[in-house]
């Protein structure tokens, strides 16, 4: 459990902080951009919850994610170590993935299939769903260009992944199961 008696600690003054594991690197580290990304995304996420509250199936998937991006958060924070069979540390795992991969064909089933690409916008739950997905894709991207330097969760990328996925059918719910969506028309302004 975590506890936090003091907000502020003036130990990232300089521009440093710790990473879970203790050690210290510098607040522009690639890690440290991408759970902060994660971070973003959570955020993100909380004011489409705000947006999608009427919905008591896609406020309860959407809380559930909230709490997974905690894990993953805490997961990107420590780095892999010859010292995990001793201390296990909180990972990402498949049956998270496997979870989202669930409640994404249990969104999209009354749906009928898309003709063309979806605009964000709709109602005011897909918009914010949209810029949520779209902040994913960003964290995706950063945990991706890590995981090119030092090692990643196999698991927390597939989250990713399925996560951007999950948000935009979340998207298309908000939006009467798609019914609402705005589609594009290529070309359609000139």
């Amino acid at each position: 459990m975590v506890t936090l008696n003091k907000i502020y600690t003036r130990t990232g003054d300089a521009g440093m902080t710790r990473l879970a594991s203790g050690a210290p690197v510098s607040k522009a580290d690639l890690r440290v951009e991408a759970y902060g990304g994660v971070d973003e995304t959570n955020a993100a996420i909380g004011v489409a919850r705000l947006a999608a509250k009427d919905d008591a199936t896609l406020d309860a998937i959407l809380a559930r994610v909230q709490n997974d991006l905690f894990d993953l958060g805490a997961d990107l924070a420590t780095p892999p170590s010859d010292h995990d069979h001793e201390q296990p540390r909180l990972r990402i795992v498949e049956s998270q993935v496997e979870r989202l991969e669930a409640e994404i064909d249990q969104l999209n089933a009354p749906m009928a299939p898309l003709t063309s690409f979806v605009l964000p916008g709709g109602s005011a739950a897909a918009a914010a769903l949209h810029v949520a997905r779209t902040v994913c894709r960003r964290a995706e991207r950063t945990c991706v260009a890590l995981a090119g330097r030092e090692p990643v969760s196999a698991a927390g990328l597939k989250y990713l992944n399925r996560l951007s996925d999950l948000l935009f059918v979340a998207a298309r719910r908000a939006n009467d199961d798609g019914r609402a969506d705005v589609l594009w028309t290529p070309g359609g302004t000139r």
